[in-house]
């Protein structure tokens, strides 16, 4: 009697671990974030001139955008349970020396290191896209993405309300706790996945710029995100300073709660809107709040798209 033939079984991925992969880029998508409402307190303890206190959230975006072009890449090469472990190993460690840190070069240099750790959350979405099966791929990958927003979204007001009642050195001190523990946890729960792509690094670095020449939807999509990331770290890097700043001279409790209007994205505003109303009227706070939802909502259902 002839065996029925075999067929190749689809990948499968379980409940819990999409929940895992999801809290895990939430978790580290957030120590991007932790700094952008805590900057004004960040630079006058490390004696940061107010002027060039922005570099306090642009470190992190560099190490992050180096840590995509150079260490993401690498998930073609190495086994990606090694690698996300590393990146998070990276984190904790960055994380528990800039609530260290007595000078601002060195929190700066910190914070470079904390983005580049922090691109694991770009190893973890591919993987999760590659553990579920054809039928449920777009589901899985966008629980595990929505994970990274809520992460996004909710660092603002997280730190800001830790801070408020500790200090801001203690938000990091706690993230780099929580970055330890999901480590181990990823370490015993994350699936293997070796790939098996046989190229070496360089040659896999110059096949990005030939994909990039040879595929126009992907140019046009990194101009969108691009100018999309530009507008969002521009308005809650600048927006957390004015709300401190003379005009509302709000505590760091306030801007916890103005923070939390953005993790409710649920309308559309724009920044020109915010230009025409007097600072430091109920008005202004009330466009501003608009302004705050419309731009994460609009982040948010573009990185869904």
């Amino acid at each position: 009697m002839n065996k029925p033939p075999t067929v190749a079984r689809e990948p499968q991925v379980s409940a819990a671990t999409i929940l895992l992969l999801a809290a895990a880029c939430g978790l580290l998508a957030a120590n991007i974030y932790y700094a952008q409402p805590l900057i004004k307190p960040i630079a006058e303890s490390l004696g940061l001139a107010p002027q060039a206190s922005g570099l306090i959230v642009t470190m992190t975006q560099i190490g992050y955008g180096l840590g995509l072009f150079f260490v993401v890449p690498l998930a073609d090469l190495v086994e990606n349970r090694r690698l996300v472990l590393v990146c998070v190993a990276l984190c904790a460690g960055a994380l528990a020396a800039a609530a260290l840190a007595t000078s601002w070069p060195a929190f700066l240099a910190c914070a470079g290191a904390i983005g580049l750790g922090s691109v694991a959350v770009q190893i973890l979405i591919p993987l999760s896209a590659h553990l579920a099966p054809d039928a449920t791929r777009g589901r899985v990958v966008g629980a595990v993405a929505s994970g990274l927003m809520i992460g996004v979204m909710g660092a603002r007001p997280v730190g800001s309300f830790i801070a408020s009642v500790a200090s801001w050195r203690t938000v990091f001190a706690a993230s780099a706790v929580v970055m330890v523990v999901l480590g181990l946890v990823l370490f015993r729960k994350l699936p293997v996945r070796a790939p098996h792509i046989r190229m070496s690094y360089g040659a896999l670095i110059v096949s990005m710029a030939r994909l990039a020449a040879a595929t126009p939807i992907l140019r046009r999509r990194a101009f969108y995100q691009s100018c999309l990331f530009g507008a969002f770290s521009l308005f809650w890097t600048t927006t957390p300073l004015l709300l401190a700043g003379p005009d509302y001279r709000m505590t760091q409790r306030g801007i916890a709660l103005f923070a939390l209007a953005g993790v409710s994205g649920a309308i559309a505003a724009a920044f020109l809107a915010t230009m025409l109303v007097p600072q430091g009227s109920p008005l202004a706070l009330a466009v501003l709040v608009a302004a705050a939802i419309g731009v994460d909502f609009g982040v948010q259902g573009n990185f869904v798209l």
